[in-house]
């Protein structure tokens, strides 16, 4: 395992930790972590019942496209779910280019049949705002570290420039909501550039 992996993993390692013992430590309304994760689960399989979901990736990356296509599992565990919207055309993202990134994000625990009663949080209806960004797979850098791992998971199959729907359960989250269990919809478009 080279150096920057064996930092990963440590990193990764440390805020799983620290998340566990917050969870236990303050579970809302007297929930054990366990059935937090158990309401997570359910929260996203109520969305993602609606959706074809598919756990083989395609071998040469040539996912389906558009609003119909299916997500696809991007972990073993059921973690990360991403449905392709757009394909871009900006190549693929190298290890610790910046990565800029506009997105809308929706509470799956909120979710019950619609999304149009969640209102969504993010910065990608106003163009005034500074994109978000991280280095890409550099997670010893806090600005990379605290979007967590699974917003930059699709980045290993799809080019810049890509908008996808991207389901993201909390231990792949950002890292400052780990301890709170709830999964998030986000809608995300990926630009080597500030857009």
């Amino acid at each position: 395992m080279n150096h920057n992996m064996k930092v990963i993993s440590r990193i990764l390692l440390s805020v799983a930790v620290i998340a566990a013992s917050l969870a236990v430590a303050g579970c809302e309304d007297g929930k054990s972590y366990a059935e937090l994760l158990t309401d997570e689960n359910n929260a996203v399989n109520r969305f993602l019942v609606d959706y074809e979901v598919l756990t083989v990736l395609p071998d040469d990356n040539n996912f389906e496209i558009g609003e119909d296509a299916p997500f696809y599992m991007l972990d073993d565990e059921g973690n990360v779910y991403m449905q392709l919207l757009e394909k871009g055309d900006g190549g693929m993202a190298e290890e610790n280019q910046q990565v800029y990134f506009r997105f809308m994000r929706y509470n799956l625990s909120s979710y019950q049949g619609s999304l149009d009663a969640i209102t969504p949080e993010g910065n990608a209806n106003n163009m005034l705002e500074t994109p978000s960004s991280f280095r890409y797979k550099n997670y010893s850098i806090p600005s990379s570290s605290e979007w967590g791992a699974g917003i930059q998971r699709p980045l290993e199959y799809i080019p810049l420039n890509s908008r996808i729907r991207l389901v993201i359960k909390s231990q792949f989250g950002w890292s400052s909501e780990i301890s709170v269990v709830q999964p998030f919809l986000y809608d995300i478009r990926y630009s080597a550039s500030q857009l």
